[in-house]
């Protein structure tokens, strides 16, 4: 039995604040439906009287915050929060529509010095920080599932494995931006914050067990210190299909109509694939049609599309048909960092060597670690120290790579003798 399922089989684990006692019952036992939140669904903040008087009750709280936030991916352009939901002892749940309150900075001021516990926290941080939140601490507990061991760790799943309740999760992919919000929706969001931080707290317990809560601690400081992302650099060639086009005025062509669907969904705040899809632009890609008819004669431009709509396609078109060669864009992207891995063994047969062996050490350790190999070292940073190793190669050398590439202190410890091992063996 591995770590991470002694830890579902902990009755004492299965314990929360608000539900029945633990009666040492096994937790083999079906799990206990989730169907209100103990305090009922509390009224959605709309306003910055209410705003007020719950940044009141947040800051005199005791003990971490539950933090979740909900958006419109799919339906709205962008990542915005559309609903952000908190609980703490003391105050209870709150609602808040961030659509009528959009600048809640001094609620993110109150909670400042708080611990702020959310599930998969790099997927909620942007949306939050766009409204004023930013946590100073915090406690993933998606995260803090993985480096345990658990081998689900969707909030369901690790609400359902270590406290033994059943969250009804029907509402994840709905259109947030729905106003007004109803009912059973609220109800979903109210209960996502419900068990959070009796979740963090047996998460805690099960990472201390196993020698791991100072590692878990470094990674979520690593998520709380992190700068924003920057801007990625030309997205459109992340549309969906691309490998298919391979012409320069092709490109161009999925470029200019990128960009076009981009801004028409900006303007209307709707999901880009809601205005074009991107199989329709690869397919008029490949295609390069001549004027509006043969446009028209595409999969994903066919007759529900308006006139005016084809005629502003096309142009889009016409414009990177137009181009002169020299502003046409290249194939691929600008590569930083090393090749691809299927590329090594031809440009650089040692460092291929040096990256088998690698990958088979860290496979290796992360299974006696019993987490995930990407949890354990990231990926990429293997690559680049495998590709490019110091020049002499010690314990020394290796955590300096290691930590120049941003691996956290507890990372650097554990890889360095697996990576000092495979860039020292013999073929690499």
């Amino acid at each position: 039995m591995t770590d991470a399922h002694e830890t579902a089989a902990d009755s004492s684990l299965r314990t929360t604040g608000g539900a029945p006692p633990d009666d040492g019952s096994s937790a083999t036992e079906a799990p206990i439906p989730l169907l209100e939140p103990r305090d009922g669904i509390p009224p959605v903040i709309a306003d910055e009287a209410a705003l007020a008087k719950v940044i009141a009750a947040f800051a005199a709280g005791s003990g971490p915050v539950a933090v979740d936030a909900e958006r419109a991916s799919g339906y709205r352009y962008g990542q915005r929060a559309y609903l952000v939901q908190l609980r703490r002892d003391g105050a209870g749940t709150a609602l808040i529509d961030p659509v009528a309150c959009p600048d809640l900075t001094a609620l993110g001021d109150a909670l400042s010095g708080v611990e702020w516990v959310l599930h998969a926290a790099t997927q909620d941080l942007p949306c939050l920080r766009e409204i004023g939140m930013v946590p100073a601490r915090l406690f993933d507990t998606e995260l803090a599932g993985r480096l345990a061991g658990f081998p689900r760790v969707g909030l369901g799943a690790m609400v359902e494995g270590v406290l033994g309740f059943l969250l009804e999760k029907g509402h994840s992919a709905v259109d947030w931006s729905t106003r007004p919000l109803p009912e059973p929706w609220l109800r979903y969001a109210a209960l996502d914050v419900e068990l959070l931080v009796d979740l963090r707290d047996a998460l805690e317990k099960e990472l201390d067990r196993q020698g791991k809560l100072e590692w878990a601690h470094q990674e979520f400081d690593a998520i709380a210190s992190a700068p924003p992302p920057e801007p990625r650099k030309d997205p459109w060639r992340r549309t969906s299909g691309m490998h298919k086009v391979r012409r320069r005025r092709q490109l161009a062509v999925v470029r200019e109509l990128w960009q076009t669907r981009d801004r028409i969904a900006q303007r209307r705040d709707v999901s880009p694939g809601k205005v074009l899809s991107d199989a329709a632009i690869v397919e008029a890609a490949l295609s390069l049609p001549a004027d509006v008819h043969a446009l028209a004669a595409l999969n994903g431009f066919g007759h529900r599309m308006g006139r005016r709509q084809l005629e502003q396609w096309q142009a889009a078109v016409d414009r990177a048909k137009a181009l002169p060669d020299s502003q046409l864009p290249q194939p691929g992207q600008p590569v930083t960092g090393p090749p691809p891995p299927r590329a090594w063994a031809d440009k650089d047969p040692a460092a291929a060597a040096r990256l088998s062996a690698a990958r088979a050490g860290v496979s290796t350790l992360a299974e006696q670690l019993n987490m995930p190999q990407e949890n354990l070292i990231a990926p990429d940073t293997v690559r680049r120290v495998c590709w490019e190793p110091p020049t002499s190669v010690d314990a020394e050398s290796v955590s300096t790579a290691l930590a120049g590439h941003g691996a956290r202190p507890w990372q650097v410890e554990l890889v360095t003798p697996v990576l000092v091992e495979a860039l020292a063996a013999k073929g690499a």
